[in-house]
């Protein structure tokens, strides 16, 4: 991307009037502390919690769970079990693990990381959820990528069909990000895109892009079907095999115990 200044006032004046309009102010993490500060801990759970997982669902769970977790400190001395407990229902169980491992390594350390490369090192934490907490916790100026952003980019600064990668989307955030007020500008960006997806489908044109397999009769659905049983109690293989008729049972738990998500006490699983 290489546009004049009056084309890139354009496009920031399109996403920021969007935004003024329709941006979705409600959603429970952009609503900040008393003291107008950001807690980086909601904004992880946030982010965890939006990975592969539409808003609509995720605001419901984000509620529950900062009900039952209101702290890092909370969450870090709490059972896996429990945790994953109140995960039901969001899928891709792996990140609620993640969430509660990288409590717990904050709470050791005693501060919440504040730059990409600490923030990486977290379970679950990857160059674009670490870029994002940047600039939703801490209002940094931070160049990430994600579905909604290749959606405003790739509309606005390709041509029909052109294949980019991700680097190309990070050169145009490069050119038109807001340092002033990149936090806003995110989100802004973030409701533009979730607009122009109902509009338009040219995700195709990421090199970066998968979609996301379905969900009915896969591993995945299998995997939750083993841990909403465990979560109302413990069950031996049997009667997992009583409840989940499906030939890679087995082999499912083995992934979810050699994962740590469930364990194995007596003849029972449980989480």
């Amino acid at each position: 991307m290489d546009k004049d200044t009056r084309s890139i006032a354009a496009f920031v004046e399109t996403v920021w009037s969007h935004y003024h309009t329709h941006g979705r102010h409600e959603l429970p993490w952009r609503r900040p502390e008393l003291d107008g500060s950001y807690d980086p801990y909601n904004i992880l759970v946030s982010e965890l919690m939006l990975q592969q997982t539409q808003v609509a669902r995720v605001v419901v769970k984000y509620q529950m769970f900062l009900r039952r977790f209101p702290t890092i400190q909370v969450l870090a001395g709490s059972e896996l079990g429990d945790v994953l407990r109140v995960w039901q229902g969001l899928g891709y169980n792996r990140r609620a693990k993640y969430l509660w491992h990288a409590a717990r390594i904050v709470v050791d350390r005693g501060s919440f990381p504040n730059s990409a490369a600490e923030l990486m090192q977290l379970p679950g934490v990857g160059v674009n959820t670490a870029g994002a907490i940047l600039a939703y916790a801490y209002n940094q100026a931070d160049v990430f990528v994600e579905t909604n952003i290749r959606t405003v980019y790739i509309h606005h600064f390709t041509r029909d069909g052109e294949i980019v990668s991700d680097d190309f989307i990070r050169d145009c955030l490069g050119q038109t990000l807001d340092h002033e007020h990149p936090r806003e500008f995110y989100w802004a960006l973030m409701d533009y895109g979730a607009y122009l997806k109902t509009q338009v489908r040219n995700l195709g044109q990421s090199k970066h892009y998968t979609k996301q397999s379905a969900f009915h009769g896969s591993k995945r659905q299998i995997r939750g079907q083993v841990l909403r049983e465990l979560s109302m109690k413990p069950l031996s293989a049997g009667q997992l095999t009583a409840r989940i008729a499906d030939e890679r049972l087995f082999r499912v738990i083995e992934d979810l115990e050699t994962e740590g998500l469930i364990r194995k006490a007596g003849d029972r699983y449980r989480l």
